[in-house]
């Protein structure tokens, strides 16, 4: 099994297995393509996001600069819009629902390195996916751990750790993040919204 399919498989893989670099390497070209695309070539900017990520609805949406491993990793539905300075570690599938806001310098972790320094050393890390809902705001400086799944239109709050899933319909933040309060009617601001 090559080191790739282990890493899809999440199970343990060497980082630094030659055809995952050069992967990361293809990534990296698109993103510095991207990140010094002018903002205002939307259509220019979308091309280059759907050659990196794997699936991306409509209307996809990304300030620069912006920062990934792979890309093909990465799911984005309808109207995806991410804020300046979003880091997503893509070695496993991160899967982002429709609607989806994120706030500037919010960082998407898949990977956890080996424990053992000798492991580590030799480039040992396991990825574990992440899930984002429909219609989700992850605030700024929010950071989203291995493993994670944040349900439909939940709210995390800005500087926010997410270690552990986080249901629909709630608010929630904190180091750990944790449900402060599930969202309300009274949430809503009855607008007339077209």
């Amino acid at each position: 099994m090559s080191e790739k399919e282990k890493m899809l498989n999440q199970e343990f893989y060497i980082s630094w297995d030659k055809e995952l670099v050069e992967e990361r390497e293809r990534a990296k070209d698109l993103v510095f393509q991207l990140n010094n695309t002018r903002p205002s070539q939307r259509q220019e900017r979308t091309a280059i996001v759907e050659k990196l990520f794997g699936s991306v609805g409509k209307n996809p949406w990304i300030e620069s600069p912006f920062n990934c491993d792979y890309g093909y990793n990465i799911s984005v539905g309808d109207n995806f819009y991410t804020n300046t300075n979003c880091t997503i570690l893509d070695c496993a599938k991160i899967t982002i629902g429709n609607d989806v806001l994120i706030g500037p310098n919010v960082s998407f972790y898949t990977p956890n390195h080996a424990m053992d320094p000798a492991e580590r050393k030799a480039g040992y890390e396991r990825s574990l996916p992440i899930t984002i809902g429909d219609n989700v705001w992850i605030s700024g400086s929010v950071s989203i751990l291995p493993g994670v799944s944040i349900g439909d239109n939940s709210v995390i709050g800005a500087g926010s750790v997410v270690t552990k899933d986080i249901p629909a319909n709630v608010v929630a933040a904190g180091v750990p993040c944790k449900v402060i309060r599930t969202i309300t009617e009274a949430d809503k601001l009855g607008l007339k919204i077209p």
